[in-house]
């Protein structure tokens, strides 16, 4: 009998949990159907999940916020982003309507979790996991409602470790204004429990066996009781203790790497929480980032102090100015001397030549900015990464080389036009010799310019076109002065027979620029590229020879012969931009090539590093190198004091020199940053070198005597 009275009362108490569990399936199933903001739970091994919506009504163009749920068993836990020395961070996908888009995981503070010699990061109990969710604001044009679905998964832990998953859905009205949920309240703990956003400059060196971490908090923030938890995996030895001082204002945290550590990362969220005993805590989000790569503004020796808009516009006009004597806008110079020489109109020339190049300016700053606004990593000089652009360029300089000599008379009817509209003859030339002239300058970075177009570019786009404005204005100025000042005008040659003979002596720079161009199309599409375009510029030649002959004899047929050939030369031109070169390191002769890895890899190590940010089509960086940088006198330098050469080509869009330049308020090449012996704040070096200033740089770098 007793054994029969067990059995019974077993049997009574499956039945009774069975009902239980199917009654607390019913009445989640029923909370579902009556809140929409609200999924139902799904309950797997240990854990039970389910989804909540801040709001019950969204409405188009809103942001709503929406919650997963996670209530692992007494004892067990979940992980966070960097879930420590084992386990699984808890992931997301969703499936959203077309225009929709999610954020990342707004992450709860973690706590340290010790499981035998193991140190893991997770949540204990109830744990909260945010997303916001963005509505596109066509919504409701053909549907009423809008649905979401989370794919969730994680790893729930004890002694043991078991993974779960569950699809889970809301179903939300589309209204005019959207409408909070009952689920206020659930959300605010969702908020608490996130570490609060600090702007305190976080930076990181990765020393032979440990991260140091350099924190500018506040001063009264004491040493104990923190814990700093680095959201890149396998970067330090978590159950290793963490050294917390204070130096010259900073916190310093130092702590062991990881046994697996093999790649530096360029920044990574890192959570700061302080636990005092018989208080509540505290914890603080930062973004901590690789000290080798970012320059805060007055970290760098020799880095511009914060830069505000005057001081950019003056620094644009003086370097638009220095401009005009950079070796890249000589050949386009020496179109606008001729017109200077015609002996009348100064006035009307200088402000149609100013009128091409600030438009020619503000186009391709716009552009410029647009670009970036979507996502793309361009800065100043970005056509010339581009091979069909180089192509284009080179025929063009090509062509009005060949209309200098004689051979051809170009830009008559444009001539002709421009009578029409000013009543000036030749005013239409100036103002597209301004434009080419904004068009070749490109490859060249004035003093000055960097800082003033690294302003420029993080801007509102009224501020950054009136730097840019600015210095549009600074390449013209010398013509205007010209055109304006009598005296100046006056002390101008004479018109007279010698401008036929220095007309024709002017398209020689043109062939030369012609000449530097197809070298760097060379560089960019290799031999066969460089081939295809000279190919091209022969067949160009021969058309604008047979049209030349038409314009002497007033054949039709040779007008349309030289046509036909005109088309004719944009194949093997066109088909010259679609080469590749062949892949090669940067590294050329002393110099190795640039990475953010080697970079960092080198300061860790404490050696000095010389970086050299250029590209083929930047005049003023090959002038560097050939004047200073490849010098007997700088290899030695680099040789005694042991200094590493990094070299950075960005004759191709790269969005690793790009991120590089913008962390030193750049936004073009050349950029020369020399990091000292034994840490410490780099330097960055005029973008003017000469062979003494380098030497001695490298040797104080060095820290020779």
């Amino acid at each position: 009998m007793p054994h029969q009275r067990r059995i019974i009362a077993h049997a009574l108490t499956t039945c009774l949990a069975l009902c239980a569990a199917l009654l607390s399936v019913a009445l989640s199933a029923a909370a579902s159907a009556s809140d929409p903001a609200r999924s139902g739970s799904v309950s797997q091994p240990h854990i039970q999940a389910e989804l909540f919506s801040d709001v019950s009504a969204v409405a188009p163009g809103d942001t709503l916020t929406v919650a997963l749920r996670l209530q692992p068993d007494e004892g067990w836990h979940t992980y966070w982003l960097n879930p420590g020395d084992s386990g699984l961070e808890t992931r997301i996908n969703w499936t959203l309507p077309e225009g929709a888009s999610a954020d990342g995981i707004q992450w709860p503070t973690p706590e340290s979790i010790a499981v035998e010699h193991l140190v893991n990061y997770g949540f204990k109990g109830d744990t909260l996991l945010l997303t916001d969710i963005t509505v596109p604001a066509d919504l409701g044009a053909d549907t009423d409602t809008f649905a979401l679905t989370a794919d969730a998964s994680w790893l729930v832990c004890e002694a043991e470790c078991i993974p779960g998953s569950a699809s889970l859905s809301l179903t939300l009205p589309v209204a005019d204004i959207s409408e909070l949920s009952p689920h206020t309240a659930l959300f605010r703990q969702g908020r608490d429990s996130q570490p609060q956003a600090a702007d305190w400059p976080t930076r990181f060196v990765i020393h032979d066996t440990y991260l140091e971490v350099r924190i500018q908090a506040p001063d009264d923030l004491p040493t104990t009781d923190l814990h700093f938890f680095a959201g890149a995996a396998e970067l330090v030895e978590h159950a290793e203790p963490q050294s917390v001082t204070r130096e010259a204002g900073a916190l310093v945290i130092r702590q062991p790497l990881n046994l697996y550590f093999n790649q530096t990362p360029g920044r990574f969220a890192a959570v700061l929480r302080h636990d005092p005993p018989g208080a509540s805590a505290s914890a603080w989000l930062l973004d901590a980032r690789n000290n080798a790569l970012v320059a805060e503004a007055g970290e760098v020796a020799g880095a511009p102090a914060p830069t505000g808009l005057w001081l950019a516009l003056l620094l644009a006009l003086g370097g638009g100015v220095l401009l005009n004597l950079m070796p890249c806008v000589f050949p386009v110079l020496s179109l606008k001397a001729l017109s200077l020489t015609q002996g009348s109109a100064h006035r009307g020339h200088a402000l149609a030549y100013t009128a091409g190049i600030l438009l020619c300016f503000i186009a391709i700053a716009g552009l410029l900015l647009a670009l970036r606004a979507g996502g793309a990593a361009l800065g100043w000089g970005f056509q010339l990464q581009s091979p069909p652009v180089v192509g284009a360029l080179a025929s063009l300089m090509f062509a009005l080389g060949l209309g200098l000599t004689g051979m051809v008379q170009l830009g008559a009817g444009w001539m002709g036009v421009g009578q029409r509209l000013t009543h000036s003859s030749g005013l239409f030339g100036s103002f597209f010799t301004g434009v080419l002239a904004v068009i070749v300058a490109s490859p060249c970075t004035a003093p000055f310019m960097g800082t003033a177009l690294g302003y420029a570019v993080t801007q509102p786009a009224p501020v950054a076109l009136s730097v840019f404005a600015a210095l549009g204005l600074g390449l013209a100025l010398p013509f205007l002065l010209i055109g304006f000042i009598p005296a100046l005008a006056r002390a101008l040659p004479r018109p007279g027979a010698w401008m036929e003979t220095f007309k024709q002596a002017m398209a020689f720079p043109l062939f030369l620029t012609s000449v530097w161009l197809l070298w760097v199309l060379g560089r960019q599409t290799g031999a066969d590229g460089m081939a295809l375009a000279l190919a091209g510029l022969v067949v160009l030649a021969l058309a604008l020879w047979l049209w030349g002959v038409a314009q002497q004899q007033g054949s039709r047929n040779k007008r349309i012969a030289a046509a036909a050939l005109l088309l004719l030369a944009v194949w093997p031109l066109w088909s010259a931009t679609q080469s590749v070169a062949p892949t090669a390191g940067n590294g050329t002769g002393h110099a190795r090539a640039w990475s953010a890895e080697t970079l960092a890899a080198l300061r860790a190590e404490g050696e000095p590093v010389l970086v050299n940010m250029t590209a083929d089509w930047c005049i003023t960086c090959l002038a560097n190198e050939r004047v200073a940088l490849d010098t007997h006198t700088v290899r030695e330098a680099l040789t005694t004091h042991g200094v590493t050469y990094l070299k950075g080509d960005w004759t191709r869009q790269d969005p690793a020199i790009t991120d590089y330049l913008a962390g030193y308020g750049r936004n073009g090449v050349p950029l020369y940053v020399l990091y000292p012996r034994d840490g410490g704040a780099p330097r960055i070096l005029p973008q003017v070198l000469t062979p003494a200033l380098v030497s001695d740089a490298l040797a104080e770098a060095a820290g020779a005597p």
